[in-house]
């Protein structure tokens, strides 16, 4: 009797081994483009400038290799689509959007993006992944949450990774890309954090003259936050360029819902970044106890708080559009973040084109030992690869090779010539090749200006003693409890340090939530990051 249901099963589990088969190959053979004549030619010029006067008249030549154009043109997705969710329009975005018409245009494929405002874009990713029910094939999100991202992820595929541009990635960004040894997220962007300052200001005697006789010492980019705050306070009020308007001193991100804390962690890098104390710094890795509410965290949340009287109005409540744009604007004389802002004040319409500089973020002439529990004299420096934008293909995607195809065209050597150099579009250098001056003297960059803004950026690649982003489970909660404590010491509702107090009590709750062994597994990736270095 035993025997009959026995093998009912065996031929119930062999019709469905054999559907299942049936399917992924049906799949496979959906996914496989169609070949048909290329639309370009080898090293055809390139230029966005048909899809709008947004968009600069610069040409650029097509790279041949399987990203390319004339490569990407040869496939015929007709009949299939890819759905894509991105950013708001124009950080990231803008570029996703432009890149799916054009591949609309030269596969026949169809391609639906999704924008969604930073507050909405982890939930709107992360709930249908774990329900089982990807909405989209392609995801462009910031990297850090591939804590949470990774295991709905598809691994990118080794004939992806053995392209030219591929192959050019930056060491730092493809760390960033990986998990737990595998290549999952696909690099589209470089981000660090580093300081801007207006040169024109730096090098006029007028104003030298003024600096000296307010401090005693001679004008020139900070070395320090102390200096930081030093020059922002001698220069916030003025009249920089003469129109009779008040100029600023510094432009920071301090919104509360839009990255704030990433410009506080900026600010904490050199006090809590031990160059001879290994382990991380947000978290002691075998007992999980959260590092936040620490000296160094609450000497940077202190520095913040008096660097208020240097901030435009309004500055107090900064989302990283207005930073951009009252740096970029020539507003401000200095500002600290991603490269957005100097590369818009170096817009071809700037009036502050070419007077600008980029050097590394200010350190520190002490730094917080947290094995001794005391202060280190020294000179320190430390810079932070914050985030940055990355793309990836949702492992359950019914339409992966098509999304791959989409991914290579996007991030394709012409494309991201074009790219790079429009500041709304938040594409950074993440390829060696981007650390060519020769490049970006070609968009019109003075030479010295463009040795300031490759030489920061390649700095920091070289660096042994750099911050990467915390990249676990939850993060957006860590960060969120982060951004609230920031806030609330900004608005002058609590103490630097009975704010990171609370953030580090809210730390705790949220690892106990999550399952403290796996979000010290999860933890235990960035601080290879950082043994890396």
């Amino acid at each position: 009797m035993r025997s009959r249901p026995y093998t009912g099963l065996v031929a119930v589990a062999a019709v469905a081994a054999l559907t299942a088969t049936a399917c992924t190959a049906q799949n496979e053979e959906q996914q496989k483009p169609k070949e048909k004549a290329a639309l370009f030619k080898p090293g055809s010029d390139i230029s966005y400038q048909k899809y709008g006067k947004n968009y600069p008249a610069t040409k650029v030549k097509d790279v041949p290799g399987p990203c390319s154009y004339e490569s990407i043109s040869r496939k015929d997705y007709s009949g299939q689509t890819l759905k894509i969710i991105s950013h708001a329009v124009p950080v990231i975005g803008e570029p996703t959007q432009l890149h799916a018409k054009q591949f609309e245009e030269i596969t026949g494929g169809k391609v639906e993006v999704v924008n969604v405002p930073f507050g909405e874009l982890h939930q709107k990713i992360l709930t249908p992944l774990q329900a089982g029910q990807p909405a989209y094939d392609v995801m462009f999100y910031p990297s850090l949450w591939i804590g949470d991202l990774a295991p709905y992820l598809a691994p990118v595929p080794e004939k992806y990774l053995e392209t030219p541009g591929m192959k050019d990635v930056t060491k730092a960004y493809m760390d960033v890309a990986t998990w737990n040894g595998k290549v999952v997220q696909y690099p589209v962007d470089g981000d660090r954090h580093y300081l801007k300052i207006r040169t024109d200001v730096l090098e006029d005697p007028q104003r030298q003259a003024e600096y000296r006789k307010a401090t005693g010492k001679e004008l020139r980019a900070p070395g320090t936050w102390a200096e930081y705050q030093e020059i922002a306070q001698v220069f916030s009020g003025k009249d920089f360029d003469g129109d009779g308007k008040k100029n600023y001193g510094s432009a920071e991100v301090t919104k509360r819902d839009d990255l704030t804390f990433s410009a506080f962690i900026s600010r904490a890098a050199p006090y809590v970044k031990h160059p001879h104390v290994k382990g991380g710094v947000f978290f002691d890795p075998e007992t999980m106890k959260p590092l936040i509410n620490t000296p160094g965290f609450v000497r940077a949340l202190e520095d913040m708080v008096k660097a208020k009287s240097t901030w435009a109005p309004g500055g107090a409540n900064f989302g990283l559009g207005d930073e951009i744009f009252s740096f970029g604007g020539g507003q401000t004389l200095m500002s600290y973040s991603w490269d957005d802002a100097f590369v818009q004040a170096q817009q071809p319409d700037s009036r502050i084109r070419n007077k600008v500089q980029a050097a590394p973020l200010p350190g520190s002439t002490e730094v917080y030992n947290r094995a001794t529990e005391s202060w280190d004299k020294m000179a320190n420096q430390a810079p932070y690869f914050t985030w940055g934008w990355t793309s990836a293909v949702a492992k359950a995607s019914s339409h992966q090779q098509m999304a791959f195809d989409y991914l290579c065209f996007f991030g394709n050597e012409a494309n991201t010539a074009l790219d790079l150099t429009i500041g709304r579009f938040g594409v950074n250098p993440y390829r060696n090749a981007h650390f060519d001056p020769a490049f970006w003297e070609k968009q019109g960059w003075d030479k010295d200006v463009a040795e300031s803004y490759t030489s920061t950026l390649s700095g920091m690649e070289k660096s042994s003693n750099r911050v990467f982003d915390l990249r676990v489970p939850g993060v957006n909660q860590y960060m969120s409890s982060l951004a609230n404590g920031v806030a609330a010491a900004l608005a002058g509702q609590s103490s630097p340090q009975r704010a990171l107090d609370g953030v580090a009590k809210e730390w705790s709750a949220i690892t106990d939530q999550i399952g403290r062994d796996k979000v010290r597994s999860a933890y235990r990736n960035v601080v290879v990051l950082e043994a890396d270095s």
